[in-house]
């Protein structure tokens, strides 16, 4: 084999370096050097561990926000916080600390966050409603309805169990949502890459006119993405009540703009059509290390505040409707 048969052109180079996927890892890796310098032990692979369950908890709730953007029309989801506290309560409620619960808590903590996706859906689809105001204006409604159903005071416990599943080794040092983490990702390739579901999202996401014209079933696809959404958004309940123990009504407010960034970083055009899950897994963890650095630092929460939302504005600005081929 010759010496130029394996050269690889600049330009191959330069895409792989830019690529959103690969700076995502990049700076993961930085920031966990800057935290081990920061803090000796940072970087120590228990911490890693730990680490990584916040990304994934981050990570589901950002696989349904993935789903939805890649649907076009400017889709975007502001409910998911909503729906992660009540996925939340509901599963806590479920639960109320007993592992004969666990198995309704699933059930409800995910089939009434999809039915309310479905119709944030239907409002997109059908009633023409911008997905910023249906999914602000189900915020609104579903925090209403916490306050009524929790009387604004926390209210359920997890289940011993699932606090186990969660936040406990499981195979080699692994926690479980790590496991579930890894197999909705690998559910997600396989839909986006391999079916035809997953090619229709990405054709409407692209044109959805043109889509329509090839018999694409377009109302039902963008309506089903949003339920989707809203069931990953209450699984993501599920794993937070599971993660600390207990609930409470705002639990899941402030996953609302870390899961869109998420799937932005990982080079999903906010116009639709392009992108993928695996950056969107990168972006969750390159996100969490940034918070945890942060927080390593000590400083006061309106410092980190500014400096974590300047840092994701700029990231928005760099490459946020960039067009990238799917990963």
């Amino acid at each position: 084999m010759s010496i130029q048969s394996v050269q690889v052109s600049p330009m191959k180079i330069r895409a792989f370096l830019t690529d959103p996927l690969t700076l995502a890892i990049g700076a993961s890796i930085a920031l966990l050097i800057v935290g081990e310098l920061l803090s000796p032990g940072f970087a120590r692979g228990d911490q890693i561990v730990r680490l990584l369950t916040v990304a994934a908890i981050l990570g589901i709730v950002a696989a349904g926000q993935n789903l939805v953007i890649l649907g076009g029309r400017e889709g975007i989801d502001l409910s998911v916080g909503a729906m992660i506290s009540l996925g939340a309560v509901l599963a806590g409620n479920m639960m109320a600390g007993q592992n004969t619960g666990i198995p309704l808590a699933i059930l409800v903590a995910a089939g009434v966050p999809f039915l309310i996706g479905i119709v944030n859906g239907l409002g997109v689809t059908f009633l023409r409603i911008p997905p910023l105001v249906m999914t602000l204006g189900m915020t609104a409604v579903i925090q209403g309805g916490l306050v009524v159903y929790s009387r604004g005071v926390p209210s359920g416990n997890a289940a011993p169990l699932l606090s186990s599943f969660i936040n406990r080794p499981l195979a080699l040092g692994v926690p479980g949502i790590l496991i579930v983490w890894v197999l909705i990702a690998l559910v997600m390739l396989f839909v986006l890459r391999r079916t035809a579901f997953g090619y229709s999202v990405y054709a409407i996401g692209s044109n959805e006119r043109a889509a329509y014209l090839t018999g694409v079933p377009v109302p039902f696809v963008r309506t089903l993405l949003y339920g989707l959404s809203g069931l990953f958004a209450g699984l993501t309940g599920l794993c937070v009540i599971g993660y600390t123990g207990t609930s409470f009504i705002s639990v899941g407010d402030q996953y609302v703009l870390p899961s869109i960034i998420a799937v932005v970083i990982g080079g999903t055009s906010l116009a639709g059509g392009m992108g993928g899950y695996l950056g969107t897994m990168a972006g969750a963890v390159a996100l969490t290390l940034l918070q945890s650095v942060l927080i390593t630092l000590q400083m006061d929460v309106w410092a980190r505040q500014v400096i974590f939302g300047a840092t994701l504005l700029a990231l928005m600005l760099l490459y946020g409707r960039q067009k990238k081929l799917r990963v």
